[in-house]
């Protein structure tokens, strides 16, 4: 039995330590001795963030339904209209992400967030209205522009003839919790891929120091990018040695190498503004350099960063009587000056969390008798061995 199957049969790592295993005891990057700069949360994940809530619904059904859909909550399922400072990305826009056009005009973005597949992008925007609607009925009468992204899964799944549905959505929203999260194949990341692996949902955490105070910043990737030739890990190009086994790579799929997409959404409780947000959501692509990825022209690559300080900042609704002085909101933030601390945690959050996606995942077959392999674990640790970034 080799290194990474010891790990993932709880032989050699603890079973109960987030830093290593999932809720489900697969293995996470850490497990198999990748190293990583930075100082990871006590999960690693995006609800080291307080308040942050993630939920997934998973829909694999017969030989060709692989999907599901992805559900965050910035402030947690009870808070859905206390908007946070945000900012928004694109790398490559190949890809879609409603409510972007009011994140840029208002720099805030409030209700839950919706990740899924290309052709669910509207239902799952509709989820998300209706959700929101039933649970909080008063006042039903204003406009709505949630956050619904999408990556492609459509080498595994039936994309045209099963998509999600708006209660598959609610599911999502409702089973949202904090805590450790399940990577992988689930959620929206179901069907997805990356580098010619099986990958799909990640996750990833830092602390930063700052003065007397701790601020967490936390990533999520739906990582669905990539060609095999392109990979790298740890700083060690694979994607040579790794080039056998690749049916994304085959000349009968007609989708050309790196196709696909990705969706990062990025969480700090570190008080920012608006434009500060944008700066982190820029410094993603960096994070997905390091994996190697030169960024196709068929991948829609697109980010998403707010900020959970400043409750109760930004006003919302339509205003009744005339304006008063009570009405003036202030914001606490940080300086510019100091801010390269959290440029760094973003970078260090998105290759892991996306390493993490790929480890934590098994081979899956799905429409069209069509096939992903999962990364090989055991051969990714010689390879890593052998360059000398494990011991």
């Amino acid at each position: 039995m080799g290194w990474a199957e010891q790990c993932q049969s709880g032989t050699v790592c603890g079973m109960s330590d987030p830093q290593l295993v999932t809720p489900s005891g697969k293995p996470r990057a850490r497990s198999l001795g990748i190293p990583f700069t930075g100082t990871p949360g006590p999960w690693n994940a995006i609800t080291d963030v307080p308040g942050v809530e993630v939920g997934y619904t998973t829909v694999i059904e017969g030989d060709d339904v692989r999907t599901g859909v992805t559900g965050i909550h910035p402030r947690g399922k009870a808070n859905p209209h206390d908007a946070c400072a945000a900012g928004v990305y694109s790398l490559n826009g190949n890809g879609e992400m409603t409510g972007w056009a009011w994140i840029e005009e208002s720099g805030t973005v409030s209700l839950p967030i919706a990740i899924t597949s290309t052709a669910a992008v509207g239902i799952a925007q509709a989820g998300i209205n209706s959700w929101v609607h039933e649970r909080f009925p008063d006042p039903n009468d204003e406009w709505a522009l949630p956050v619904a992204a999408e990556t492609w899964d459509g080498f595994l799944h039936a994309i045209n003839d099963r998509r999600i549905t708006e209660a598959e959505v609610h599911g999502a929203l409702d089973s949202a919790a904090s805590g450790p999260i399940e990577e992988g194949s689930v959620g929206g990341g179901t069907g997805m891929n990356c580098c010619g692996f099986k990958a799909g949902s990640g996750t990833a955490s830092r602390q930063v120091a700052w003065g007397s105070e701790t601020y967490t910043v936390g990533v999520f990737v739906q990582s669905n990018f990539g060609s095999r030739g392109e990979l790298t890990i740890a700083g060690v190009h694979l994607g040579e040695a790794l080039a056998d086994d690749d049916p994304l790579g085959s000349d009968d799929w007609v989708v050309p190498p790196g196709a696909g997409s990705i969706i990062v959404i990025l969480a700090t409780d570190a008080p920012l503004l608006p434009t500060q947000m944008k700066a982190l959501a820029r410094r993603v692509p960096l994070g997905l350099a390091r994996l190697g990825t030169t960024g196709s022209h068929f991948s829609g690559d697109i980010f998403l960063a707010f900020s959970t300080a400043n409750s109760g900042a930004f006003s919302g609704g339509f205003p009744l009587g005339e304006p008063t002085s009570a009405e003036i909101s202030s914001l606490s933030f940080l300086p510019w000056t100091r801010i390269d601390s959290l440029f760094a945690a973003t970078v260090q959050c998105v290759e892991e969390a996306i390493v993490n996606a790929l480890v934590a995942n098994d081979e899956m077959h799905g429409r069209l008798g069509r096939r992903v392999p999962s990364l090989p674990r055991d051969r990714v640790v010689e390879l890593l061995r052998d360059a000398g970034r494990i011991v």
